[in-house]
């Protein structure tokens, strides 16, 4: 809840964008105009963001929130979970780093995810199975440090930038969960593939995120939308974290004892000894690259050698801006799933033939994924194009 706070312009104008291409992935709790109760006040947005940034931060938050999720068809895969099938729940966040969310779908499963200060869970019931692990410790440095908060004519500057590469609303006034609230709405100014919009709506008194949500190109109504139905404000217990995983659920350790071990140095000189270029990065890998100039009349932007699971892989980028297409290409014996037809966790996708292989598709309002294995090399061709373009560029290759 202290993110609108303390985050710097940059990378409030980064969530923003976040927003709009979502992975997302994402979240916070967003359209303003559809509920009901009071509105703020009409406000320019440079003065509505720098508010939000300069509130108070709330001593706790309990909030029912839905989850909506019309990416995929739900006819086109079998099995599912809350992720997958959208969901309602609750959400309780304390002021000091303590977070427990709960999504129940309406196939009756429950996913939580808690985290109590620097230990956490996530509970996938779909494959009954609890995550748990440890949060890397921040450095004392971190936890003192504050941006200075940008003034309104900071603000101003740094969207009118922004307004260069997409188009950007205004500051929404309406009513979210109850609470006077602020919408901006965010859309792709060049080819944005088959993304049609973002929206983000804050409260306009306390500056907490209360909804975001996406829209496909040429659609009304959110593919993706996670938002606040009812929000109060105050302290929660210490009580509601502390709780366990179901009790038959199989257990598995995640270690990120290696996530805050980089040091600047080091991440620098990781940025440095990156390798692009078709034959840099042919010369490193165990299989041939296939790396066509062009793909379905996209020219080729990029080559570059990935670390992929522990082994070599090279990804390959096609056009510009979200109407291009990816290629990742890595030995088959790393994509094994792409052989079983399935993810491992009671999911089964929808099948085509590439050139008489068969491959798996994921066919997506925002965009596609074709997954399938030739030879010693497994391709998985995606993009925010329709199926039809994934297929070509994957026959292409």
């Amino acid at each position: 809840m202290k993110f609108l706070r303390t985050v710097s312009t940059r990378r409030l104008l980064a969530l923003i964008v976040g927003v709009v291409s979502a992975v997302a992935a994402g979240t916070a709790l967003a359209v303003a105009a559809a509920g009901s109760g009071p509105a703020p006040p009409p406000k320019r947005l440079p003065q509505a963001v720098h508010d939000a940034l300069a509130a108070p931060a709330p001593a706790g938050i309990t909030a029912r929130i839905s989850f909506t999720n019309h990416l995929i068809q739900s006819t086109d895969i079998q099995g599912g979970d809350p992720i997958l099938t959208g969901a309602t729940g609750r959400l309780w966040l304390s002021n000091d780093h303590r977070l427990r969310l709960e999504l129940q779908s309406n196939t009756g499963q429950d996913a939580q995810i808690v985290v109590d200060k620097n230990r956490f869970w996530v509970y996938d019931p779909s494959a009954k199975t609890a995550y748990e692990g440890t949060l890397p410790a921040s450095s004392e440095k971190n936890k003192t440090s504050r941006e200075a908060l940008p003034s309104v004519a900071e603000l101003q500057g740094d969207l009118n930038r922004f307004a260069q590469h997409a188009n950007l609303s205004g500051a929404i006034p309406g009513n979210v969960a109850g609470q006077p609230a602020y919408t901006v709405r965010v859309s792709p100014k060049h080819d944005g593939g088959l993304l049609g919009a973002g929206e983000l709506a804050w409260d306009a008194i306390r500056g907490v995120p209360l909804r975001i949500a996406v829209y496909a190109r040429n659609d009304t109504t959110p593919v993706l939308e996670l938002k606040a139905t009812d929000i109060s404000y105050g302290a929660v217990p210490s009580s509601t974290f502390a709780i366990t995983p179901p009790s038959n659920a199989k257990v598995v350790r995640v270690d990120t004892s290696g996530a805050d071990h980089m040091s600047s140095r080091d991440a620098r000189s990781h940025q440095h000894t990156e390798i692009t270029g078709e034959a840099a990065v042919a010369k490193r890998l165990s299989f041939k690259l296939n790396a066509p100039r062009q793909l379905v009349g996209l020219p080729r932007r990029s080559v570059t050698l990935l670390d992929w699971g522990g082994q070599r892989a090279a990804l390959i980028t096609y056009g510009q801006n979200l109407g291009g297409v990816a290629v990742l290409e890595q030995p088959a014996s790393a994509a094994g799933a792409a052989k079983t037809g399935g993810d491992g966790r009671g999911l089964t996708l929808p099948t085509v033939s590439i050139n008489g292989v068969k491959a798996q598709e994921l066919d997506t309002a925002l965009g596609t994924i074709v997954r399938f294995s030739r030879g010693q090399v497994s391709y998985t061709v995606a993009g925010s194009v329709p199926a039809a373009a994934a297929d070509a560029a994957a026959r292409a290759l």
